[in-house]
């Protein structure tokens, strides 16, 4: 009794050591796991060759057309006018010399032919005293051997008859332009913008007639600000003007037209910051060519400033540039390099690139979530490669499982 109750109590701890002596035993027999190199593809990117291109920048501006020369006429002689032209009205176009209106001449004929008369008589006193001199120079010979005096040549008189013939002649060149100014005539091709008179209205000397425009030369300022101001030549050499394309709606539909960049007001705007360049557009009204629409003064315009600097750039999309200027880029072991550039322009969907990217270098063109130097990328048609992290993982599992053994064995 006293054994078979021994044996159900020892029987438990027999189990128990035959099970933890099959244990160790299958631990110590267990083959380590078979170390099977794991490929992880490298980072996929897209990238692109990039090099070297000449580039001509557009700088873009907007301004109003003004006439180069703007006139408000005024009668230089008084009187009522009597004739106005069928071109002096708002709107009539004009060439230079035409008679736009004329006043009165009456009086300006009268204060002509009386000029005229006192230069005859100052002439025939002239003659007169000339002859009174050469009579009276015999006479003194004739009694004297002695130098005549000045007085006794009469002389004087003689200067004194020359200088009212001088006057009588300015007298009279006087009266020939007063009567010229009683026609009001053109000063140069244009278009008449207002008139202030009428017919049988008197005016005054000093009197504005009416305000003209010239229509050989059209004008349109354009605020240039300081970084577009390296792009272009506004130098003032006519000779190297910059091309500019002007453009507006007229009647609904878009006109353009060609111009040069001739000038700049040569003054920094305090207010805005930017220096007002000046585009002059010829015969912008088409009077000597009727096959093109008219540049009205006072159109809205927007202007395409062509620059005439030449340079070798990189043109990237703006999306490549990151916001410390740097692009990245992939060498030849497929790793990425962070290259800091010098960045020329930018523009809405353009970047240009002086210096910092070598000719043929492969820049990223995709989105690269972290990116840092050294970090390794695959290129479409690129075979996958085995990740460092692959290997590193399955060498740190080998040894836990070596540890594991060795403490079971203990």
């Amino acid at each position: 009794m006293k054994n078979s109750m021994l044996m159900k109590s020892g029987l438990p701890l027999v189990i128990l050591l035959v099970a933890f002596i099959a244990a160790a035993f299958m631990i110590k027999s267990r083959k380590p796991p078979e170390q099977v190199p794991v490929e992880i593809p490298a980072f996929l990117v897209d990238a692109k060759e990039v090099f070297a291109e000449p580039v001509n920048f557009i700088v873009k501006s907007q301004g109003n057309v003004v006439p180069r020369n703007k006139t408000a006429l005024s009668a230089q002689v008084s009187g009522q006018v009597i004739s106005l032209s069928d071109v002096f009205i708002a709107g009539g176009t004009f060439k230079k010399g035409d008679v736009l209106a004329t006043l009165e001449q009456d009086d300006y004929r009268t204060d002509l032919k009386l000029a005229e008369a006192e230069l005859a008589q100052a002439q025939a006193a002239l003659q007169e005293e000339i002859a009174r001199g050469k009579v009276a120079e015999q006479e003194w010979r004739s009694v004297s051997s002695v130098a005549p005096p000045e007085l006794g040549l009469r002389k004087p008189q003689l200067a004194k008859e020359q200088a009212n013939v001088k006057a009588a002649e300015a007298k009279l060149e006087r009266a020939k332009r007063n009567l010229a100014r009683t026609q009001i005539t053109a000063p140069y091709n244009g278009i008449v913008v207002e008139r202030n008179i009428d017919l049988g209205q008197f005016v005054a000397m000093g009197s504005v007639l009416g305000t003209i425009y010239s229509t050989d030369t059209a004008e349109v300022r354009l605020p240039i600000t300081d970084s577009d101001l390296m792009f272009i030549n506004i130098a003032g050499q006519s000779s190297d003007s910059a091309p500019v394309t002007l453009t507006a709606s007229v009647g609904g539909m878009k006109r353009t037209w060609e111009g040069k960049l001739v000038r700049s007001e040569g003054i920094l705007d305090t207010g805005s910051r930017v220096v007002y360049a000046i585009v002059e557009v010829r015969d912008p009204y088409n009077l000597k060519s009727s096959h093109k629409s008219p540049l009205r003064f006072g159109q809205f315009v927007e202007a395409e400033i062509t620059s005439r600097q030449n340079e070798e750039l990189v043109v990237l999309p703006r999306s490549i540039l990151r916001l410390d200027n740097t692009v990245l880029t992939v060498n030849d072991n497929r790793e990425i390099k962070i290259k800091p550039v010098e960045v020329a322009r930018t523009t809405a969907k353009e970047v240009f690139v002086r210096s910092g990217i070598t000719e043929g270098a492969l820049v990223v063109t995709s989105a690269v979530p972290n990116p840092y130097n050294g970090m390794k990328v695959r290129l479409p048609g690129d075979e996958p490669v085995l990740a460092d992290t692959a290997e590193a993982d399955i060498s740190d599992s080998s040894e836990k499982v070596e540890s594991e053994r060795s403490e079971g064995e203990n």
